[in-house]
This record gives C-alpha cells, sequence and structure tokens, in this order.
C-alpha cells in the first residue's frame, strides 16, 4: 500500500484503487486484541440502559394491565400519575413487544365483512338509446369552498350528452328535472347506470325511473372504473384546450357548457368511435361520411401501394358497446 500511495501520491486513492476503506485499512494495521468471550452489544451495561430490576417491574405494570384489557400506555400513565417512572414511553412499548406470551395482550376488535363482495355491473348496448349513464363534477369558482355542478346524461353507445345542466348544488331533484327532460326528449332508456353518490343512490330519483320501467345499476363501492363513460367525458372536457378552469359566475358556466354541449355532439371526432362524432352515431348518419372515407382511402392506395403492407380498411364504430365486458378496453374521449 506504501508504494502505491507513492505513485498516486495520496493514500485516500490508493485505497479507492484497491477497493478498500479507509477503516478496515486502518484495522488490518492496528488489529484489536482479540477478546475471548466478547458480550454482545445489545448485553453490554451502558449507563443509559434501564437495569433490570426497573425492567421486570415495567414488564409487571404491563402484564397487569393486559389482564385488566388495559394498553400498555395505559399501564405507563398510570404508574405516571403515581410518581413511578421508570422509563420513557418508548421503553415501556419495547418491553411490551419483547414479551414472550403475546396472547395475554389484549386484542382490538376489527370490524368483520361476512358480505359477499358485490358483482361487477355488466352491461352491453347494441345501439343508441339503451343505456344511459350519468353523472356530475365540480366546476371550479375563485372562491373558497364553492363549487359549481355540472351534471351530464351520456348514451354509452353513441356518447352523445342527451341531458346536462349546472347548478350551485347537488341535489336529487335537479337530477330528477333533468331526467324528465331527457326521458321526453329521446324516449326512455333500458338501464341508467351511476356511481354511488348521494344524488346517483336517491330514492326520489329512483322511483322516477322506475316509473318509466328503467333499471338502475351502480358502481361497486371505491371501484371508479364502472363507470368509464361518463369519467371520460368530463375528461375530454376539461382538458379541451380553451377550458376556462375557473368560472366566476354561475352563467358564466352555464354559458360555457351550453356551448360546450353542441360543439361536443356534432362536431367533436371521438377517437373511442372511429372518429365519427356522437351526433354521427346516435342517428346513423355515420354511415353516409364511412362512404365517403374508404373511397378516398382506397383511392389512396390506389395511388400510392408502396406505402401500404397491405389494402387498408376504414374503421367502423364498435357494434358493442359495453360496461365491464370481457377483454374491453377503458373508453376514449
Amino acid at each position: 500500500m506504501g508504494d502505491l500511495s507513492r505513485i498516486t501520491g495520496s493514500q485516500r486513492k490508493a485505497l479507492e484503487w484497491v477497493g478498500l476503506s479507509r477503516g478496515s485499512w486502518h484495522y488490518r494495521i492496528h488489529p484489536r486484541p482479540p477478546v475471548g468471550d466478547p458480550i454482545p452489544q445489545a448485553k453490554r451495561a451502558y449507563p443509559s440502559r434501564i437495569c433490570e430490576a426497573d425492567r421486570e417491574r415495567i414488564e409487571g405494570y404491563i402484564l397487569a394491565g393486559w389482564a385488566n384489557d388495559l394498553s400498555v400506555d395505559h399501564s405507563f400513565a398510570t404508574a405516571w400519575d403515581a410518581g413511578i417512572m421508570l422509563g420513557s414511553r418508548r421503553t415501556w412499548w419495547r418491553i411490551g413487544a419483547q414479551i414472550q406470551d403475546q396472547a395475554l395482550r389484549p386484542q382490538i376488535p376489527t370490524k368483520k365483512h361476512h358480505h359477499t363482495p358485490p358483482d361487477a355491473p355488466v352491461l352491453t348496448a347494441t345501439g343508441p338509446g339503451q343505456i344511459w349513464s350519468w353523472d356530475i363534477t365540480d366546476l371550479l369558482t375563485p372562491f373558497t369552498g364553492i363549487r359549481f355542478k355540472a351534471y351530464k346524461i351520456t348514451d354509452i353507445f353513441s356518447r352523445e350528452i342527451i341531458g346536462h345542466r349546472v347548478e350551485k348544488r347537488e341535489a336529487d331533484h335537479l337530477a330528477v328535472e333533468m331526467f324528465e327532460e331527457a326521458i321526453a326528449a329521446r324516449g326512455a332508456p333500458l338501464i341508467v347506470h351511476a356511481d354511488n353518490g348521494p344524488s346517483m343512490s336517491s330514492t326520489v330519483l329512483a322511483d322516477t325511473l322506475t316509473a318509466h320501467y328503467i333499471k338502475l345499476t351502480h358502481n361497486r363501492p371505491y371501484v371508479s372504473n364502472d363507470n368509464p363513460f361518463s369519467e371520460a367525458g368530463f375528461r375530454t372536457m376539461k382538458y379541451r384546450p380553451g377550458y376556462p378552469r375557473v368560472f366566476t359566475t354561475l352563467d358564466q358556466a352555464r354559458t360555457y357548457i351550453d356551448t360546450y354541449v353542441p360543439w361536443y355532439n356534432n362536431e367533436h371526432k371521438h377517437s373511442g368511435i372511429a372518429l365519427f362524432s356522437p351526433a354521427q352515431v346516435g342517428n346513423g348518419t355515420w354511415q353516409q361520411v364511412w362512404q365517403t372515407r374508404d373511397t378516398a382511402l382506397q383511392a389512396y392506395f390506389q395511388r400510392y401501394p408502396e406505402r401500404f403492407h397491405a389494402r387498408p380498411t376504414t374503421p367502423t364504430p364498435t357494434h358493442t358497446v359495453g360496461i365491464n365486458l370481457p377483454n374491453e378496453k377503458t373508453p376514449t374521449h
């Protein structure tokens, strides 16, 4: 090591070259005298260590407390109240954890769920007007604690927004009014799906929908992707360029939504329905547009066949749409 140190000009660099730490090198040239019967560090008598007698007293207090279904904290505080201080609260907990017979420790009752977990809602639509999904989202305001509420009903097959409103609060009677207007304009669907929010699980709304012979389904508890169509629709709105993000007045929020919905239904090229608009899928006019697209694509293929591996096909909206269908993908926007 001395020769290498002279070559490098530094013992530190020499040690780095050979991959040896300075501490290891020090103990190699200055070894400690061997100890015949070394004492493990955990058993060494440090001045700050709790003596065995105090340890036994603490253990006794803990066991007496456990016998009466009392926690370690309770036993520690009781002894402290009596003017007895044998160690810190953390020391008491450490000694309690080291007691061999932990069966004496009081068990905190835990809530047991004996009910069978709910099945995932599986819904299938083969055309518009069969299944509606609805939800409510917050619209931000500059005022602390105040949010406007945007209500929306979506046809999951066409992705068309068929009912909407913006209010100061979330209320079931406002949702009822929205559904009554949508049903009057479009007719009643077979199923309405929603999450488990207060308005969505409202008895008032349920009575209104069942009066139209509509079946209600809901998300499983704590499963957000059971209502993907409504979630995707709100994401499209909030990530659209030009979205205000903050609405100062209710009228401003209503004006924006009233402008956004016609654009979304009639002009938005929806990636989940082969880049047709929701209105085109809803009324079937997508087929005429598809003919135009296919004619253009095939003509392009004829001009430049070398740009393709095979004859291209023009995408169409899927014939079956649903929630939790086998091998389905999460709806896009």
